[in-house]
C-alpha cells in the first residue's frame, strides 16, 4: 500500500546503495558501509594464529621484497604477484615502495588467508589486492604490470604457460619480470612493443606524415583503461595541441600546463605546471594548432615546449626542467615570438613568427587570436642540448607553418607571399591575390640550399615522405578552413631534386595523410609516386577533426570515435560514447589508441568524459 516498514538514521550524504543475500547496504560520505538486515552481525575476526609467520621466513620474504625492487629499479606503477601464495611477498613489496599491487592465485584457501594477512595489516584495498584465478590465463588487461614477481617461484619453477602470460601482461617499454631460478633471481626486462608506432608532432613526425606507422593498431577497438587525469583542457574549438607518445609514454598539454602518463595503463607519471599556456587556444575560433602548429614536440629524451621567446627543455621521464634556449633575434635585430617547432637528429628546429600576420577567427570569435599565429619570417637549427644556434634562413616573403615538413635530412619550405585576405572573414583568394611561391629544400645539418623550384608552387602545407624520397605539397581544405586553403590539387616533387613527379586536380576536404606508398585524404587516395587513384571507401559522420594514421587503421571524429579499417576498406566503425575534439586529439600508437578527454566546452549529450 506504500506504506512505510523502517527507517534509519546514517552519518553523512547516502552516496550508494546495494542489496546482496537479503541485506541493504548503504555507502556515504564519511568513507563508512552501513548494512542492515533482520539479523545483527557481529565484525568477523580474523584469526591472528593463523597469520604468524616464523622470524625466518619472515625475513627471508623481506630481504627477497627488498633485492626485488632494488634490482628493478621500479617502486611506482603496478606490481602483480602471479601466484601469490599466502601475500607474505605482496604485503613487503606494498610496505618497501609505492607500487599498488595486485596478487593472484588458483588455490581459494591460500585466497583467504592472503587477504585476511593484508585485512589485519590495514592496507587490502588500498594497496593491495587479491583475486583467484588461473595463472597460465588470469583475464587480467595486457600490457598493465610495471612489474611481475611470483612467490610461487620460490617453491617450485613456474610452468613455461605462467611465464607466457606474465610476458602478455608486462608493461613495453621497460617492464620487468622476476621470478626464482634454482638459487637465483632469473631478470627479464621488457624492451620496445615490436611493431609500435610513435607520435612524437602535432602530425606525427616532423615530416607532417600524419601517421604513426604502428602496425599493431586493429580493430575492433575495446577498452584497455579508463581514467579522469584531472587535467584541464582548452575548449575543444580552440583546436589545442594533440597527444604525443614516445617509448611507452603519453603526453597531453592543458590549459595549465603539461602531463606525461603511463601509456599502458594510465598512471600519472609528472606534472609540469605553465600557467595559461594555452590561454590563447581556450575559445571559438577554430584556429588553434590547425594553423600554429603545436607548441611541444618529443626527442628520445626531452619534451620541448615552446612559450613565446623561449622554449623549455624537460626531461621527459621525470618532468625536471633541463634548459631554456632563447629564439634568435629577428633580422632587424628585435625579440621574435618563438613559432614551428620540431626535433630530429639532435637538432632542434624553430621559426621567427610574424606577430603583424593574425588571421581571423573561423566560426565565431573567442580567444586571443593574437597569438594564433601562423606565418614566420626566419627558420633555424639549433643544437637540441645547448640550445646554440647552428645556422638560420631569412625568408623571402614568407614561411606558414603548415608549409614547413622535416625529415631525414632534408628540411622543406613553401616560401610564399602572405594571404593577406585570411586577416579579414570577409577575404576571398583569387590569382591576383595570393601569387605562388617557390619550394625550398635545405640540408637540415647546415641549412644550405639544396634546390629551389619556383615553378607554379600553390600549396600552403608539404609533408615528406623518407621512404619514397617524396615531397607532397597540397592545401588543408578542412572544415572551417582559411579562405587561402582553396584545396582542388595535390603535387608531388622528387625529394632528391625538387622535380615534379605528378600533380592532379583532386576534390578531398581534409588534412592528407601519407601511408607508405599511398596518400589518403577525405575524398581519394593517390599513389605516392605515379598520381593514380587508389580505393578508398571512406566516410563519416559529422565532425571538424581531421585524420590520424597508423598503418592498417585511420581514427577521426564521426560524431563519436570513428575509425577505418583500412585493409577490409569497407566502412567507418564506432566506439561510442566518446567526443573527439575539432582537430586531432585520438592518437594510434604504441600498439593503442589514445583518446584523452576531449569534450571541454560541450553540451552534447556524450556519455564518456574521460580518458579511455
Amino acid at each position: 500500500d506504500g506504506s512505510d516498514i523502517w527507517q534509519a538514521e546514517v552519518e553523512g550524504t547516502v552516496y550508494g546503495l546495494a542489496v546482496a543475500s537479503g541485506r541493504l547496504y548503504v555507502s556515504t560520505d564519511q568513507g563508512v558501509i552501513h548494512s542492515f538486515g533482520h539479523d545483527r552481525i557481529e565484525p568477523r575476526k580474523i584469526d591472528e594464529a593463523r597469520l604468524v609467520v616464523s622470524t625466518r621466513s619472515r625475513s627471508r620474504i623481506v630481504l627477497a621484497a627488498h633485492e626485488i625492487l632494488k634490482r628493478s629499479g621500479i617502486t611506482e606503477g603496478y606490481a602483480l604477484d602471479l601466484g601469490c601464495e599466502d601475500g607474505q611477498l605482496a604485503l613487503e613489496l606494498a610496505r618497501q615502495s609505492n607500487l599498488f599491487v595486485y596478487g593472484i592465485e588458483s588455490d581459494p584457501v591460500k585466497v583467504v588467508k592472503a587477504r585476511e594477512r593484508l585485512e589485519a595489516a590495514g592496507i587490502y584495498g588500498a594497496r593491495v589486492m587479491i583475486l583467484q584465478g588461473d595463472l597460465s590465463d588470469t583475464k587480467l588487461p595486457i600490457y598493465f604490470a610495471n612489474l611481475i614477481v611470483s612467490s610461487r617461484s620460490f617453491e617450485r619453477p613456474l610452468a613455461a604457460e605462467i611465464k607466457d602470460e606474465a610476458q602478455r601482461m608486462l608493461r613495453p617499454y621497460g617492464g620487468v619480470f622476476i621470478h626464482r631460478l634454482a638459487d637465483k633471481f632469473e631478470i627479464i626486462k621488457r624492451g620496445k612493443l615490436a611493431g609500435a608506432g610513435q607520435w612524437t608532432h602535432q602530425y606525427a613526425d616532423p615530416a607532417n606524415s600524419v601517421n604513426s606507422g604502428d602496425e599493431l593498431v586493429k580493430g575492433p577497438l575495446g577498452m584497455l583503461w579508463f581514467r579522469d587525469l584531472e587535467q584541464q583542457m582548452t575548449q575543444r574549438h580552440g583546436r589545442g595541441p594533440a597527444p604525443l607518445f614516445k617509448n611507452g609514454i603519453l603526453f597531453s598539454e592543458g590549459l595549465d600546463g603539461l602531463i606525461a602518463v603511463d601509456a599502458y595503463n594510465g598512471r600519472k607519471l609528472w606534472e609540469y605546471r605553465l600557467p595559461g599556456i594555452l590561454k590563447s587556444f581556450d575559445g571559438d575560433h577554430l584556429m588553434g594548432t590547425s594553423g600554429t602548429g603545436s607548441n611541444y614536440c618529443l626527442s628520445d629524451d626531452s619534451v620541448y615546449v615552446r612559450l613565446e621567446g623561449e622554449c623549455l627543455r624537460i626531461d621527459s621521464l621525470t618532468g625536471r626542467l633541463l634548459a631554456r634556449f632563447k629564439a634568435p633575434l629577428a633580422k632587424s635585430g628585435d625579440k621574435s615570438v618563438w613559432g614551428h617547432l620540431a626535433y630530429e637528429n639532435g637538432l632542434l628546429f624553430g621559426s621567427l613568427s610574424n606577430p603583424d600576420h593574425v588571421v581571423t577567427y573561423r566560426f565565431r570569435p573567442g580567444g586571443d587570436m593574437k597569438d594564433q599565429l601562423t606565418e614566420s619570417t626566419t627558420f633555424f637549427a639549433l643544437y637540441a642540448k645547448s640550445g646554440e644556434l647552428k645556422w638560420r634562413y631569412d625568408a623571402k616573403h614568407s614561411l606558414r607553418h603548415n608549409g614547413i615538413s622535416i625529415g631525414d635530412g632534408w628540411v622543406i619550405l613553401i616560401d610564399r607571399p602572405l594571404a593577406n585576405f585570411d586577416l579579414s572573414k570577409k577575404g576571398k583568394a583569387t590569382k591576383d591575390n595570393h601569387p605562388t611561391g617557390e619550394l625550398v629544400a635545405l640540408d637540415a645539418e647546415t641549412g644550405k640550399e639544396i634546390w629551389r623550384n619556383k615553378a607554379d608552387i600553390f600549396g600552403t602545407l608539404s609533408a615528406i615522405s623518407v621512404e619514397h624520397g617524396a615531397v607532397m605539397m597540397s592545401y588543408q581544405p578542412t572544415r572551417f578552413r582559411l579562405a587561402s586553403e582553396v584545396g582542388g590539387r595535390i603535387a608531388v616533387f622528387n625529394l632528391s631534386d625538387g622535380g615534379l613527379l605528378w600533380q592532379t586536380e583532386a576534390k578531398y576536404d581534409s588534412r592528407p595523410v601519407i601511408n607508405d606508398r599511398i596518400i589518403y585524404a577525405q575524398g581519394g587516395a593517390w599513389d605516392l609516386l605515379s598520381g593514380e587513384e587508389r580505393p578508398f571507401n571512406f566516410k563519416r559522420s559529422y565532425g571538424c577533426g581531421v585524420i590520424a594514421g597508423a598503418k592498417n587503421m585511420f581514427v577521426f571524429r564521426s560524431a563519436t570515435l570513428g575509425y577505418f579499417d583500412l585493409i577490409k576498406n569497407e566502412k567507418t566503425e564506432d566506439f561510442g560514447g566518446i567526443r573527439p575534439g575539432c582537430w586531432i586529439n585520438v592518437i594510434p600508437a604504441g600498439g593503442l589508441v589514445f583518446a584523452p578527454d576531449a569534450s571541454a566546452g560541450c553540451t552534447c549529450s556524450y556519455l564518456n568524459q574521460s580518458w579511455i
